[in-house]
């Protein structure tokens, strides 16, 4: 197998309403709302750096500007910031410092699903291989390695698309993308096809994808058909699943803990996790969880 083409682009779409965190989102894009003190997209961002994206697509929508300012430089904070040396505070800002061109906004005019945003990203995208990452979807890192470098070490031995699975209740099969599997190592597992939110008694398996892709090009021609799928809109996964047979497809048992931070009791969840990690917050988070822990 010839070597494939380096991993350097990633699409993040974040043209979503945010809905279920109203009123919160009325004036904020979602994906500014913190997880400890940072915002679910600088989460994303870092995990891409780490598995060596340098390029960035947003697929943003009306609302979503602050997005793009975030990434900004703020010429007054940081000179306030240095007049009065406040060391510390500059460098909490250094993560959300982007190279000059390296971050380009696309918008998605209309909500036809994530097929149809990740097609409005294709001329960034071009002919490379590119990763997905829905912000929602917060994974604590469990082995040193970031959920996505995780894929893009896989799609360096494969050469093809790999997708991060877990294991679902199968009774929740109808919210997710689930895989019809073949050869399966126990990290690695061959993907035959590809259902998008399957009735329990008709998935194929209970093996979920979750909010990180890497994918290769040939994905973009059945994505430009704009074929709508389940709920009326255009889905990734019917795309991903023709391309089945085209390249290697793989999905990939990461290590981690993923948080739905799509969802409040996710949020908050991923907010005690993140929160014990910090050795700054770790012992105060630890007693006042025991104060309401006593009341359960």
């Amino acid at each position: 197998m010839s070597k494939p083409k380096p991993l350097r682009k990633a699409v993040l779409p974040v043209a979503g309403l945010g809905t279920r965190f109203l009123p919160a989102t009325k004036a904020m894009p979602k994906e500014m709302l913190p997880v400890v003190d940072r915002p679910l997209i600088q989460y994303a961002i870092d995990e891409a750096r780490e598995a060596g994206i340098e390029e960035f697509c947003l697929i943003t929508g009306r609302g979503k500007d602050s997005l793009i300012d975030y990434f900004d430089i703020a010429y007054e904070l940081e000179d306030t910031l240095r007049e009065r040396n406040k060391i510390d505070c500059l460098k909490a800002l250094e993560p959300s410092s982007i190279e000059a061109g390296s971050l380009i906004a696309v918008r998605q005019q209309e909500p036809l699903g994530l097929g149809h945003a990740i097609w409005c990203a294709r001329s960034f995208i071009g002919d490379d291989p590119f990763a997905i990452l829905l912000p929602d979807d917060i994974v604590q890192a469990a082995s040193g390695k970031g959920c996505l470098k995780q894929l893009a070490d896989a799609y360096n031995e494969t050469g093809g698309s790999v997708v991060a699975v877990t294991e679902v209740p199968r009774e929740q099969t109808n919210r997710y993308g689930i895989l019809d599997t073949g050869k399966d190592d126990g990290r690695l597992v061959e993907v035959k096809g590809l259902v998008e939110k399957p009735k329990p008694e008709d998935a194929p398996s209970n093996l979920s994808i979750i909010g990180r892709y890497v994918l290769t090009p040939e994905v973009m021609p059945y994505l430009s058909k704009l074929e709508k799928g389940a709920g009326g809109e255009v889905q990734l996964t019917d795309a991903m699943a023709k391309t089945i047979g085209q390249v290697p497809f793989h999905g990939l048992r990461y290590e981690g803990t993923r948080y739905d931070c799509g969802n409040k009791l996710g949020f908050l969840e991923a907010q005690v996790a993140f929160a014990l990690e910090r050795p700054d917050l770790a012992d105060g988070v630890k007693e006042f969880l025991k104060k309401y822990t006593d009341k359960i």
